[in-house]
């Protein structure tokens, strides 16, 4: 049946040559044919919309975290926490500065406590910890939906396909005229929705599968930056208490 349907298909190609009509199409297209392209034109929108605010953010959250590692490294070596927190708090795309202030800002409330300092250490981990786990939903957020579109769109293309092939040997059977005249309309609305559902569903794939290589490798410098910051802070408790013995 499919290489039934490819040869009809090569048919129609030659037959119809470069006389494409895509208003002629759509306007032989059925109810439910048009109804599978608009939804398929929705999903494609949606998701070039994702792709676009996803590189947007990725990207500046790039470029802003190669800017602040370096002047958070310096505040912190001459010891300044207010200052790194103050630096991180500039930097609001980076991934790195959300991560690196939550656990700034807990170490830093516990300065002046008389907490213990392995209390202080586990109390910026967890902060560090959440602080991640909300940043990677942020960057997380949309890409979920090109895994759905990229998995759902060729189906729907699919009952686009069927529901074509019905039209087209029900017009047949009313008309009784057998030949690829009677079923050409059919077929090719059958391949107009299923050439749209590859269409929608191939880039969708593509993008997601590279987002989900900038977010593990984001996640990566999240985790790197934490750990980093934790035996900062070890170091930093631990001169805290040779002084104060």
């Amino acid at each position: 049946m499919l290489l039934q349907l490819q040869v009809w298909a090569l048919f129609l190609l030659q037959e119809a040559g470069p006389q494409w009509d895509a208003r002629g199409l759509w306007n032989n297209m059925g109810a439910l044919a048009k109804a599978v392209v608009v939804v398929m034109f929705i999903m494609s929108a949606w998701s070039i919309g994702v792709m676009i605010d996803r590189l947007m953010a990725y990207s500046a959250a790039k470029k802003q975290s190669r800017a602040f590692a370096p002047a958070v490294a310096g505040a912190l070596r001459e010891g300044k926490l207010e200052e790194a927190i103050k630096i991180a708090d500039r930097y609001k795309k980076s991934h790195l500065a959300k991560v690196v202030v939550a656990g700034l800002q807990e170490f830093n409330a516990h300065q002046n406590s008389n907490e213990i300092s392995g209390e202080e250490i586990d109390a910026s981990k967890r902060a560090l910890e959440r602080s991640e786990a909300i940043v990677h939903a942020e960057l997380k957020r949309g890409v979920s939906s090109l895994a759905t579109i990229g998995s759902t769109a060729p189906f729907v293309g699919l009952f686009g396909t069927v529901v074509g092939i019905i039209n087209a040997f029900r017009t047949m059977a009313s008309e009784k005229t057998p030949g690829i005249g009677a079923i050409a309309g059919g077929i090719s609305e059958a391949l107009v929705t299923t050439a749209i559902g590859l269409f929608v569903a191939v880039p969708a794939v593509w993008m997601y599968n590279y987002f989900t290589g900038k977010i593990d490798g984001f996640d990566v410098e999240m985790g790197n930056s934490s750990s980093e910051l934790i035996d900062y802070f070890l170091k930093r408790s631990q001169a805290r208490a040779g002084m104060r013995k």
